[in-house]
């Protein structure tokens, strides 16, 4: 039987600002207050997991571990069919460098790999997440969004972050970077995952 959120204040395991406001558009309706790993002042946990949930698991574990607060961490990344899936859950190693993650590189270096593979043209692709909602005493839930879209090239637009500028989701004519921020929000990866969460823990 699935586990129901019963408490007012949420930890969401993420260092990510981005991802941070998102989840707190997402569940402040709720009544939940949300608050990000690095104001509780936690380290970053090594991801060392070869699935999304696995890497989902280790940051949610880790923080409710730390903290004695049910947290909620995601993973997520984009899948390219014409490489086998790649890059998955290694998207955000593919951006980086020595000082920092640089994904302008990381989506020109997937663009010539995807020329390289010989693929024509579309490039079906999808972004998933994965949220793990966990508790302090090793009980946690899993849910999985998804959206189906497009590698197109060159890069348009500056909105959002990671591979967004690249990507057409299915039924649009434009790339993440092109969308407006709350837009894409709603009908995203993680919108998909972050409403399953809350129609079994939440609703």
């Amino acid at each position: 039987m699935i586990r129901r959120f019963e408490g007012s204040q949420l930890l969401v395991a993420t260092h990510n600002s981005g991802k941070l406001q998102e989840m707190q558009h997402l569940l402040e309706p709720k009544g939940i207050t949300v608050t990000g790993a690095a104001q509780m002042l936690l380290p970053e946990p090594d991801e060392t997991g070869t699935t999304f949930v696995e890497n989902a698991r280790i940051k949610a574990h880790a923080a409710a571990g730390a903290t004695g607060l049910p947290a909620l961490s995601d993973d997520s990344g984009i899948e390219i069919d014409a490489l086998d899936g790649a890059p998955g859950v290694y998207t955000a190693d593919w951006a980086e460098t020595d000082t920092g993650r640089d994904f302008n590189m990381a989506m020109s270096n997937t663009h010539k790999k995807l020329l390289d593979s010989g693929t024509a043209q579309p490039w079906t692709a999808r972004f998933c997440c994965t949220l793990v909602l966990a508790w302090p005493d090793g009980h946690d839930e899993v849910f999985a969004g998804f959206v189906t879209g497009a590698i197109v090239w060159p890069m348009r637009g500056i909105q959002g972050h990671g591979y967004d500028p690249i990507f057409v989701p299915e039924g649009h004519n434009i790339t993440f970077g092109e969308m407006d921020r709350w837009e894409k929000n709603h009908m995203s990866h993680r919108a998909d995952a972050v409403s399953k969460l809350l129609k079994n823990c939440f609703d």
